[in-house]
């Protein structure tokens, strides 16, 4: 069996964490890409509907002022969020989701994501920015992929599962 080709990433840093931080896009998207590809990794042979061979997926790491907003608009919560997913398709609303040609990668949406709370909560959790980063990436990419925390106790308990896993793969656990 060959192996699939990497992900498709986008990687976005808004000039505003570039500015406070010195960050840029390339000091993050080599984690992103990893993180995404660990995803796929731990989750494609558990799902129920089978994943194009290539697929993308567009991150974008801004501050909490942009969170807020987008959690205003898109979940009529009226505060900052750590991070929001966008999936491109979501069968839930779509019936019979748009047909792509079978050699073009599969677009599963968007993950947008706060810097400050990546800062806020590697704090508060004792761990690095980079475990907190990779974990609230492989977060929004799960929900991309239709996992989804808040649906039922269950379904929780194996994101959670498979959030650490991803974790393991690129050697952050707890205590890294």
């Amino acid at each position: 069996m060959s192996e699939l080709p990497p992900p498709l990433i986008e990687v976005q840093v808004a000039e505003q964490i570039m500015l406070a931080t010195g960050q840029t896009p390339a000091d993050l998207a080599n984690l992103v890409e990893r993180t995404v590809a660990a995803v796929l990794v731990q989750v494609r042979p558990t799902l129920a509907r089978e994943l194009p061979v290539q697929c993308e997926v567009a991150v974008r790491i801004t501050d909490d002022a942009e969170l807020h907003a987008l959690n205003q608009t898109y979940r009529k919560i009226n505060q900052p969020t750590d991070v929001l997913s966008f999936p491109a398709n979501d069968d839930a609303r779509d019936a019979t989701p748009f047909v792509l040609p079978p050699d073009l990668p599969h677009f599963l949406g968007d993950v947008v994501l706060s810097y400050e709370r990546v800062l806020a909560q590697a704090a508060e959790y004792g761990h690095t920015s980079e475990r907190e980063l990779a974990y609230l990436v492989a977060h929004g990419t799960l929900h991309l992929l239709g996992f989804d925390h808040e649906r039922s106790a269950a379904d929780a308990a194996l994101m959670r599962q498979h959030e650490e896993a991803i974790m393991l793969l690129l050697g952050l656990g707890r205590e890294g």
